[in-house]
């Protein structure tokens, strides 16, 4: 399980111009969905976009505290 706020944290340590919105998906803390806004996507893939942010992830994601993450990523408007 990890908390909102600690993945709002890691993200914006990674990316920190980030705009970063967490929802709790069933409760228990381990289902997320994830928007990500941030200028350092722009000109790159979705994937590449989604490789940021699962690389500021890396030790939620390898201890299994975040089991589930639907991630969302886009550039300012």
């Amino acid at each position: 399980m990890v908390h909102p706020d600690q993945v709002r944290s890691a993200i914006t340590q990674a990316l920190p111009d980030a705009v970063v919105a967490v929802e709790d998906l069933t409760g228990g803390g381990d289902h997320l969905s994830v928007s990500v806004v941030s200028a350092a996507f722009a000109g790159l893939s979705r994937v590449k976009q989604h490789q940021l942010v699962y690389g500021a992830l890396r030790s939620e994601l390898a201890s299994e505290a975040i089991h589930a993450l639907a991630l969302n990523t886009s550039v300012p408007a």
